[in-house]
């Protein structure tokens, strides 16, 4: 590879990486909206199936980049994308809590309790999502990699739902409890918070497996690389 072909791909990861962060930043921060995903008005062992929160709508797409910078650039480049998000959410949670200690004054449109309504539950949430999201992250890139080793680079479309939907179900899980432990959201919520949030993930798993496969083509054919070779950007 030429070294011009490498400073393009390290501009692409780099971007990779800013869409990765921004999507996780973000369904932190507004995680406290719902809404119904699906027209049909189910309820299951109690609860809505169809309701989740808004912060889920960005969150798929952290796995699918993830996925795919550990089919272009390898597993060390993907978990190194993993942890620089773990120090920007926590970095927006500093942000966050400075920014509700700081009185505002009469004139301000938004005042300090619809500040602290809207965003005073921030650093629980970045604190549950974080600990969800580290378990399924690594998990979705450990069974990522299993899978590619086990096929030899084949059957793409294989190892981008099986990795996906194990680490879906760990960090829907994950987070949805300690929410509930953290009295973030109420326990009569759990159940069908869970089985909704899992089957949307599944679903958009399932989506986005196109744009996977279009990504790693283009990938492929801009530095001509080889079923199951990786950019080495060192």
């Amino acid at each position: 590879m030429t070294l011009k072909d490498k400073l393009a791909a390290q501009r692409i990861y780099m971007l990779l990486g800013a869409l990765f962060i921004t999507s996780l930043v973000v369904s932190n921060l507004i995680f406290q909206k719902f809404f119904y995903w699906y027209p049909f008005d189910i309820e299951i062992f109690g609860s809505k199936l169809f309701v989740v929160s808004v912060g889920i709508l960005p969150y798929p797409i952290t796995f699918l980049i993830t996925d795919l910078i550990s089919e272009i650039y390898g597993k060390k480049r993907a978990n190194q994308v993993v942890i620089t998000g773990i120090f920007a959410s926590l970095f927006s949670v500093l942000i966050v809590f400075i920014a509700d200690l700081v009185p505002a004054v009469d004139s301000s449109p938004i005042n300090d309790d619809i500040f602290s309504n809207v965003f005073g539950r921030t650093i629980l949430a970045v604190g549950a999502s974080m600990t969800a999201y580290l378990c399924a992250q690594f998990v979705d890139i450990q069974i990522y990699h299993f899978w590619k080793r086990l096929t030899k680079g084949r059957h793409l479309w294989l190892r981008n739902n099986f990795s996906t939907w194990l680490s879906q179900f760990v960090d829907t899980l994950s987070v949805v409890l300690l929410l509930c432990l953290f009295e973030v959201l109420p326990w009569h919520m759990f159940q069908g918070l869970l089985i909704s949030g899992f089957l949307f993930k599944v679903i958009v798993a399932l989506c986005d497996t196109p744009f996977m496969y279009l990504g790693v083509y283009i990938f492929r054919k801009r530095f001509n690389l080889k079923v199951n070779e990786e950019i080495n950007l060192l």
